[in-house]
This record gives C-alpha cells, structure tokens and sequence, in this order.
C-alpha cells in the first residue's frame, strides 16, 4: 500500500496550480486596475463639487482654500485655478501598480470636460461611462 504523494503527482500538482494562477493574476489586476480608476474618478468628481460649492458662497474658485482630497495611494491630486475656472489633475503616481496603465493621467476642468493625459485607451473607457 503506497502513503502519501509521489514526485510525479506533486510536480502536477504544482504545475496544475501554476498555470490557475498565471490565469487569474492578469484578471485580478485588471480588476484592481479598474476599481483605482474608479476612485480617483469619484476623487476628482468630489474635488470638482467642492469647488464648486465655494464659487457659490464666495464668487470664485480662487478665493480661500476649500479642503480638497489629495488623492489615493495610486493617484495624487492637484488644482490649478483662477477667479473663473479651475483644471483638476489626477497624475499616477511612479510605482505600484497604476504606474504603466493605460489610461493615463485623468483631468477634469470647471465646464465638466474630462480627458486623459497618456492615454490608450478612449476617455469614455477610462472614466466608466
């Protein structure tokens, strides 16, 4: 009576066990992929709605400093605005994992118009409309 495994069942085992994970892997990354973008899209939307918020209370978006998110773990976040207009710049940060995706940077600006800085990818794509 043979116990435990033999160096062929083991090596199938292993290898079987390799060629699930080299499947699933690019899947989940892309997964991970998408809910960053997802994020920093709502950061940027929220950013926006902030400002947004001040221009009614004070005239402008330049006046005061309303407190904006500076983003995520992926993504840092930067404002550039005037009396009448404000640009929204989400910028990848150099590592991890967003750092070669393909949608780019992400800009939003006072009129609602969003774009992608480096992207492959259309806008609609990246911004999940």
């Amino acid at each position: 009576m043979q116990q435990g495994l033999s160096l062929i069942e083991l090596l199938i085992v292993v290898a079987v066990t390799g060629i699930l994970a080299a499947i699933a892997y690019p899947s989940y990354s892309e997964q991970l992929r998408r809910a960053a973008r997802s994020e920093v899209v709502g950061l940027l939307q929220d950013a926006a709605l902030r400002l947004e918020r001040h221009r009614v209370r004070t005239g402008q978006y330049a006046e005061g400093d309303p407190a904006l998110p500076s983003g995520n773990r992926y993504y840092s976040l930067h404002a550039q605005r005037d009396s009448d207009t404000f640009l929204l710049l989400a910028r990848r940060l150099p590592h991890g994992l967003m750092a070669q995706d393909r949608c780019g940077d992400f800009q939003l600006d006072h009129a609602g118009v969003h774009s992608n800085l480096g992207s492959l990818d259309s806008s609609e794509q990246c911004w999940g409309s």
